[in-house]
This record gives structure tokens, C-alpha cells and sequence, in this order.
């Protein structure tokens, strides 16, 4: 999400023009069949997610990988060979609450689109609303630290949209390290833009290294792959005045 376009933006832009998408290859297919078969045995959902996301650094940062527009019909992609920030975080919630390839796509269904429909107006471009649908359907909860203030932001950046006013609750930067022992794996993790027309960014997970240090694992457009990096470095470096965090849910058991 970082750039001066993101993948939802220029999608609407093209409104109808060349996909960049594409269907995962069979390889890609059998990538993250076989990661959702070894992370299913771990006991809790941020264990999956930080198994399968550190399976997943490497690959390859690309924009623009999902297809659709306001007049172009909109089509479910499923890759795992490239993803822009959100598509990582979307990609490896959805195998960590899946058992198998077809579950999968169920999920990932459900965290892409308000309430599970694959049309361009039930895609949760703005951040900030796949964050409340995803509170609403369960999948995260919001976590809120000590610190935690109000920000109101007025966002247009996809006209076709029209405007839309969000009182979102964040958390300072300082409040966010002051209380960084409350962080876990798999904690969802939105970097608040200053800019006053968009919500969010960037997006990506939180890990923890093997001394303990703290980690922001997430598909860099800079560095052009999924990879880990001081968390407090990136705060610095991009400026980061406000975070919100979500908390992957357990999925409810079948029966």
C-alpha cells in the first residue's frame, strides 16, 4: 500500500483496462496446499500464521494482483506467487483458519469481501473497513492499548465510492512501544497515513526473532518481497505518528 498508487487504486483508474492477475500456478497451488497441511497441526491460529507466513518470505512483491473495477465484472483471485501488502496478510489469515484448499478459498472469500460476496463494491478497499468486517465476522478483534486516542479521517481516494468518514481509534506511536510486551504473533498490524484523503499505508504481521526482537514480517514494496524487519526501524524511517492492531480469532468449531 505504500507508492504513490496502491493495487486498489490503480484498478479503479484502469476501470476496465488489462489485469495483472493471474490464477496460481499448480505449483503455487501445491505451496500453500501443502503449508495449511503441516500448519493445521499446530495448536493455535498464531502459531499457523507465523508458520506459514515465515514459509512464505521471499516471495515476490507485486501490485495490482486482484481483478476487477466499477465497470468490470470482478473476479476471485487466489495466487500465492505475489502479493501487495494486504493480499499477504488476507492470503495467510485465510490458510491459517482453513484445513485444506477448498476451505481456503471459503475464507479467504470471507476476509476479502463484506460479508463473503465477490463483487468490486463488497471489497474491502479501504483498511479500515476490512478491519470492522473482519471484526464483524469474527475472524479478528481490535486490540486497544493504554494511550489509545480517537482519529477522525474523511477519505475519497476511489471516487467511485464517494466519501466516506471513519472515527477510528489508534494508537500512538509511543504507547504502541511502551506497551509492546502485550503484542503477539499474528497480530494484525495498519500503519496510519498522515494523508488526509486515505486511511492506511501499509499492512503486515507481527513476529518476534529468535533473540526475542521485535519484527514486522510483510510484503515490502520497497525491497520488492515478503520479508522481516525491525519493527521499530520501519516506525521510524516512515514516520509513523498512529497504528491500529487486530488480534486473529480462533474460527469457531464446526458442529
Amino acid at each position: 500500500m505504500k507508492g504513490s498508487l496502491n493495487r486498489r487504486t490503480m484498478l479503479q483508474i484502469l476501470a476496465g483496462g488489462a489485469a495483472f492477475a493471474v490464477a496460481p500456478s499448480e505449483a503455487g497451488e501445491a505451496r500453500i496446499g501443502r503449508l495449511i497441511g503441516e500448519a493445521k497441526v499446530l495448536p493455535t491460529v498464531a502459531q499457523r500464521i507465523d508458520f506459514i507466513s515465515r514459509a512464505l518470505r521471499g516471495t515476490t512483491y507485486q501490485e495490482y494482483t486482484l481483478i476487477g473495477g466499477p465497470r468490470r465484472a470482478e473476479k476471485f483471485v487466489v495466487r500465492d506467487d505475489a502479493f501487495d501488502c494486504v493480499t499477504f496478510c488476507e492470503t495467510v489469515l485465510a490458510a491459517a483458519n482453513a484445513h485444506d484448499l477448498g476451505e481456503f478459498e471459503q475464507v479467504l472469500r470471507t476476509i476479502r469481501y463484506h460479508n463473503g460476496k465477490v463483487t468490486w463494491r463488497e471489497r474491502n478497499h479501504y483498511f479500515f473497513e476490512w478491519g470492522r468486517h473482519n471484526i464483524e465476522n469474527k475472524t479478528c478483534r481490535a486490540i486497544v492499548m493504554d494511550g489509545a486516542v480517537e482519529l477522525i479521517k474523511t477519505v475519497t481516494w476511489h471516487r467511485e465510492l464517494g466519501r466516506r468518514r471513519f472515527a477510528m481509534t489508534v494508537i500512538p506511536r509511543a504507547a504502541l512501544l511502551a506497551n509492546k510486551a502485550q503484542l503477539a504473533n499474528g497480530d494484525i498490524i495498519g500503519f496510519v497515513t498522515l494523508r488526509p484523503n486515505m486511511d492506511y499505508f501499509h499492512v503486515g504481521f507481527i513476529a518476534f526473532g529468535d533473540k526475542g526482537e521485535l519484527l514486522l514480517r510483510h510484503a515490502s514494496q520497497s525491497r520488492h518481497r515478503v520479508l522481516d524487519e525491525s519493527l521499530e526501524r520501519f516506525l521510524s524511517v516512515y514516520r509513523v505518528r498512529y497504528v491500529t492492531l487486530l488480534r486473529p480469532q480462533e474460527p469457531a468449531a464446526a458442529g
